[in-house]
């Protein structure tokens, strides 16, 4: 496998699971934004986005996706929930939750404070899709009020994509809305040698954020 993939970018999800699972892969480390800063990527991803998993038979553009994969692919069935399991549901709901209702505003924030141009920027986008992530984001603290994980009692993919999430927050400023469970899973998470190892495999890069 070949992951193509840009400092702290939703290819750190991407990153991170692989490193977890102990997967084989290739990294193709790449300058922000790819389609311009990567010769001959967009005939790679025509859709010029990171993360990119080139799985060996098909390529994969979506990193909850590439965790989800990763997990089925790897021998760390323990990092999944699979479908005889009574938190198989909520796993998946998690998964898809973490980019399509965390990560989506996060985007836009980066994008009207820090990528467009000074006289492009948008500081009522910025801070209506804050208070929109914070807002969504109450979901996790509540969670982390019953359980060390969001799901099956363990740490699995869910937490890779969500854990992102909250990453991402404070690298974007935003994560002071958050619960203190929520800051203190971000903590948990960032310790493991698997996180560690998937930054420091970055730590070359030029920053993105």
């Amino acid at each position: 496998m070949i992951l193509y993939h840009c400092r702290d970018t939703r290819s750190l999800r991407a990153l991170w699971a692989l490193e977890e699972c102990g997967v084989p892969y290739e990294l193709v480390k790449m300058p922000f934004p790819p389609r311009y800063g990567h010769d001959g990527y967009l005939d790679i991803n025509p859709l010029g986005t990171v993360p990119a998993l080139n799985t060996g038979g098909y390529l994969m553009t979506e990193s909850a996706a590439i965790c989800h994969y990763v997990a089925d692919m790897s021998d760390r069935p323990e990092l999944r929930v699979d479908k005889g399991e009574a938190a198989h549901a909520e796993y998946l709901n998690w998964l898809h939750r973490s980019d399509a209702t965390f990560t989506f505003p996060q985007t836009l924030v980066l994008r009207y404070s820090r990528l467009e141009k000074p006289e492009r920027r948008l500081l009522q986008v910025v801070a209506d899709y804050t208070t929109w992530f914070q807002k969504r984001m109450a979901v996790v603290e509540d969670t982390l009020g019953r359980a060390d994980y969001l799901c099956a009692g363990r740490f699995t993919m869910a937490d890779i994509c969500v854990g992102y999430a909250v990453y991402l927050a404070e690298k974007l400023g935003i994560s002071s809305g958050l619960g203190p469970r929520t800051h203190d899973y971000l903590r948990r998470l960032t310790i493991r040698p698997a996180f560690q190892g998937a930054l420091s495999l970055q730590a070359d890069m030029d920053p993105v954020l």
